[in-house]
């Protein structure tokens, strides 16, 4: 079976039209300015002006004139597989509450992107995974995130919903409920796997 057999052209450009917007505004730094008021190092008062040595705007302090960059944050992702197939959840927290994802979630400090996607993957659908092949990387210039998704395989008991979770499945690539993923990146990264297969 072909991957057109899976997602026809027409429906995959439909879905692809619907993550037009990752949610992030061209204006970020208004809907960001309450958050971003002071400098880290001395408590001065943040200004949004262009930094000439960078050509572009980014909040300096008027004291130190130290630069307080707004970097994205680092999701990290399985695509937990067994028997040709990969299990995905349905999310029971907001964003994107009721649909369809893999397991995915911020990375913390002191520990690796492989690590982050391990422990994701068990908080949210309760397994074991054995990570292979070099991960994907999806960015966007209108997300604040960068997704990093690992394949992996399933490891003993099979998966079930976490705290996170409403419900867990298995789906065979021609299964997958294309038209109800959470994100741009699950639609991205899952049409990636199931076009190499």
């Amino acid at each position: 079976m072909s991957f057109v057999d899976i997602l026809p052209p027409r429906l995959e450009k439909k879905i692809e039209e619907s993550f037009t917007v990752g949610g992030l505004p061209k204006t970020w730094w208004r809907a960001w300015a309450d958050d971003i008021r002071h400098c880290r190092r001395c408590g001065g008062k943040l200004f949004w002006k262009p930094v000439r040595a960078e050509g572009r705007r980014r909040y300096v302090c008027e004291r130190c004139d130290r630069v307080s960059y707004q970097n994205p944050k680092i999701v990290a992702a399985t695509l937990p597989e067994r028997k040709g197939k990969i299990f995905l959840l349905r999310r029971a927290i907001e964003p994107a509450r009721g649909l369809w994802t893999f397991p995915a979630g911020f990375m913390e400090l002191a520990e690796t992107v492989e690590e982050a996607a391990r422990r994701e993957t068990r908080e949210e659908i309760c397994c074991r995974v054995r990570l292979f092949d070099a991960p994907r990387v999806y960015s966007y210039e209108d997300a604040a995130v960068v997704t990093i998704v690992h394949r992996a395989r399933v490891e003993g008991r099979a998966p079930r919903p976490g705290v996170e979770s409403l419900e867990v499945r298995a789906f065979a690539p021609r299964d997958i409920p294309w038209e109800q993923l959470a994100f741009r990146s699950t639609f991205h990264a899952l049409r990636d796997w199931a076009r190499g297969l």
